[in-house]
């Protein structure tokens, strides 16, 4: 993942935040509904309900928003039902790109994202057409300053990671997605401060773009981020420096 590690992609995240408060919250909320609806309201026994509980602490959002989320996707309170749907294209330089989206209204988002790609010098694909190129894995940030690069893979591995990245950033520690929780529990428990922790799609292979393609590249990229219900945006390009 040379030049492509997860830190640019979230860092970039993280910086719109501000920016975009109401509009984090609203797919934090969504995360969370879905997480809940599929494996209960109690974080305690629901992995995925506390990882996602957790981005909307980072996010800052107020702890009563957190709990409606939660008594919605438990049938406690009303509310919208989402659908988690996936959609795969290519973009500017033959980038492959993933877009995870939670909709309330898939024959409304479907030619939404459709024509973002259009007009971004993209093309949507049919599902499975770039999808083979990522691998679904459990990824952790860590900051360089917090543990030297050995100490970072001995912890690792022994949480039950499959592999650590070092690099300037800081370390870049994979593992299966089910054993997520469990990997960043492991460490926060060794004394580790965990920056990030996601599934994300990592690509197996990736495609290097120059200055100018980049920025195109990035366009579409922010494009599809500003869509209320695009949660995260993968691809597979190689920045330049």
């Amino acid at each position: 993942m040379a030049g492509h590690s997860a830190w640019k992609n979230i860092k970039h995240r993280k910086a719109a935040v501000d920016a975009k408060r109401g509009k984090i919250w609203s797919k934090c909320s969504r995360a969370i509904i879905v997480a809940a609806k599929n494996g209960g309201g109690d974080v305690k026994f629901n992995a995925s309900l506390r990882l996602a509980v957790e981005d909307a602490k980072a996010a800052n959002m107020p702890r009563d928003t957190i709990e409606k989320a939660i008594k919605k996707g438990s049938g406690d309170l009303e509310g919208e039902s989402y659908e988690a749907v996936r959609y795969e294209g290519y973009g500017p330089a033959g980038v492959a790109f993933v877009a995870e989206c939670l909709t309330s209204n898939v024959n409304r988002t479907a030619p939404e994202i459709r024509t973002i790609f259009d007009k971004n010098g993209g093309k949507l694909g049919v599902p499975g057409s770039v999808l083979h190129g990522f691998a679904l894995k459990g990824v952790i940030l860590v900051g360089g300053e917090a543990v030297s690069e050995d100490r970072m893979l001995e912890l690792a591995l022994e949480a039950g990671a499959e592999d650590v990245a070092s690099s300037a950033d800081g370390h870049q520690v994979t593992c299966v997605p089910t054993q997520l929780a469990q990997v960043k529990e492991a460490l926060e428990a060794a004394g580790v401060r965990v920056e990030n922790a996601e599934l994300s799609y990592v690509p197996l292979m990736t495609t290097a773009v120059d200055a100018a393609a980049a920025a195109s590249v990035q366009k579409l990229i922010d494009a599809l981020e500003e869509h209320d219900d695009v949660q995260k945006v993968h691809t597979n390009a190689e920045f330049p420096e």
